[in-house]
């Protein structure tokens, strides 16, 4: 059977599954050249090392995250847009971990990925009519909460015998409540 080509899109690719397989924290250069059937020196043709390898799947996991997140708001508003983008972010955390811990890897702040995270979350609360500074702190509570949904549920930190999605519904219909009574608050 012939190797598979090494370009640095594959390279990448497979670094980000291997991630999900093993854990982003466990991925290293012998890991993904095993997986091509090369020696370790032959990465370097494509990549500075890994550091720059665990960057490019940083931002492969944000690209792919913002594209998921921003099919889900797209053409919805206030609760449908908040219940897809909080499915789809689980679904990220969840399905996804390596990359998902790939996200909280260090990144410039104007990276593409980034900025569309931003924006994704941003048109979600627009159908909540929330202003700055009250927008930057609904961003804020909405991230955190899902992230610490997400992140216990992934690392299998729930142990209670209780439907994790009964819960998730709830943390939902709790997060839509506030953000849609915010100038109450």
């Amino acid at each position: 059977m012939p190797r598979e080509r090494i370009t640095p899109d594959a390279l990448v690719s497979a670094a980000a599954d291997l991630a999900d397989e093993i854990g982003f924290g466990n991925l290293t250069l012998a890991a993904v050249a095993k997986h091509f059937g090369v020696r370790d020196a032959s990465l370097y043709t494509h990549i500075r090392g890994l550091a720059d390898l665990r960057e490019r799947v940083a931002q492969l996991a944000l690209t792919e995250w913002a594209d998921a997140l921003g099919s889900a708001v797209a053409g919805r508003s206030r609760r449908d847009a908040l219940v897809a983008f909080a499915d789809a972010y689980r679904a990220m955390a969840t399905g996804h971990p390596g990359r998902y811990a790939a996200t909280r890897h260090p990144v410039p702040s104007d990276s593409p990925g980034v900025t569309r995270i931003v924006e994704a979350c941003y048109a979600l609360l627009r159908g909540y009519d929330l202003t700055e500074p009250d927008a930057t702190d609904a961003v804020r509570l909405l991230r955190s909460t899902l992230h610490g949904f997400s992140d216990l549920e992934a690392t299998g930190s729930f142990t209670a015998d209780h439907s994790l999605d009964t819960s998730w519904r709830r943390a939902v219909d709790t997060l839509h409540h506030t953000l849609a009574n915010w100038s109450m608050a």
